[in-house]
């Protein structure tokens, strides 16, 4: 058995693209549950709409007069990456506004149900053949992040590859450069943010709603403000997905995603800065780090595969991943970096 796989595995995954993606939902996520107490169990549909903006507006025009079936592709295509950002944001605004307006109103558990329900029914809307001349239904949508990678400075030949033993391509690096450069800047606005008046409020309506609206601040619009921010955060998570691999399909957004990033949080320690950065790393250290040291175990014949078959890893490194935090919310439910105070919410 050869413990360096581990680990290597463990950290290629700890730094790579879907650590980016991860860290920045987590952060959005962070701003609804660790700080404002909204039980947001829907941030995968923040991530989908983000990445579809990017990939709508990109992906390549078709050729018309070769194309004259019902389905199509029809709307925009080929445009700058900028605009589909734009969009994607956009679309991760309206989205918001759309699930808090009916619900910030009323009890927490009332926006947990819309939000979970609203991202699948935005995943099966997105997958389904009516919208299939512009998401291309399950099949969804590749090659669209061109710009971006027009401007990569790190060779991306067969032969490049980066930090040794790690092996990230060129087009990887440059993903996780421009991500985790992101990831840093957010980090610095959202502490910048909760050290600002406004963050304060958003702690005392976590902490207690109605003292907050009995000292004359408008609950609902802190709320709506709140989820706006967190959300758009979960769209550049999905938007640096769709470029991470140039390709968007619906079912890539399911709802484990949106607990995987309430793991994270719970993890590094909700409504702390640093919570969902190192929740990251050690989240998909121990998942990839498990999935690795169970192949190594098995192919060194350590452990019989009567007793563990190769299928059978990928739910067994959660289960395991599972039990280890559990016996954090046992010992330290606060994780990490954080303080019992802040798992605390008002969820009248």
């Amino acid at each position: 058995m050869d413990l360096g796989n581990v680990l290597i595995d463990g950290f290629r995954a700890a730094f790579g693209v879907e650590a980016v993606v991860f860290a920045l939902a987590a952060i959005g996520l962070n701003i609804h549950f660790g700080y404002t107490g909204l039980l947001n169990f829907g941030q995968v549909g923040f991530m989908l709409v983000g990445a579809y903006g990017v990939a709508i507006m990109g992906r390549p025009c078709p050729d018309v007069a070769a194309t004259q079936t019902a389905a199509d592709q029809i709307g925009p295509c080929g445009q700058p990456l900028v605009v589909g950002v734009l969009v994607g944001i956009l679309l991760a605004v309206i989205l918001a506004l759309l699930l808090g307006a009916p619900t910030l109103r009323l009890r927490s558990d009332y926006l947990a149900i819309t939000t979970i329900a609203a991202a699948e029914i935005l995943r099966f809307v997105f997958r389904s053949d009516v919208a299939r001349p512009i998401t291309n239904s399950v099949f969804g949508l590749q090659q669209f992040a061109g710009d971006f990678f027009a401007v990569n400075p790190f060779p991306d030949g067969p032969s490049d590859r980066y930090f040794g033993a790690l092996n990230y391509s060129g087009q990887q690096l440059w993903v996780m450069v421009v991500g985790w450069a992101l990831v840093g800047l957010l980090t610095f606005w959202t502490w910048s943010l909760m050290r600002s008046p406004w963050g304060r409020v958003l702690k005392s309506i976590r902490e207690d709603e109605d003292a907050a609206r009995a000292l004359g601040k408008n609950v609902f619009s802190y709320k709506m403000q709140a989820l706006i921010l967190g959300g758009i955060f979960g769209a550049l998570g999905g938007i640096f997905l769709a470029m991470g691999t140039q390709a968007v399909n619906p079912d890539t957004y399911i709802p484990v995603r949106t607990f995987f990033a309430y793991v994270i949080i719970i993890l590094g320690g909700a409504g702390t800065i640093w919570g969902p950065i190192v929740g990251t790393f050690i989240f998909l250290f121990l998942t990839a780090g498990l999935d690795t040291l169970m192949r190594e175990l098995i192919e060194g014949g350590i452990v019989s595969e009567s007793i563990i078959a190769t299928q059978e890893i990928g739910p067994i490194r959660f289960i395991l991943v599972g039990l280890m935090l559990a016996l954090l919310m046992a010992f330290r439910p606060q994780g990490i970096f954080g303080n019992k105070e802040e798992m605390l919410l008002d969820a009248r």
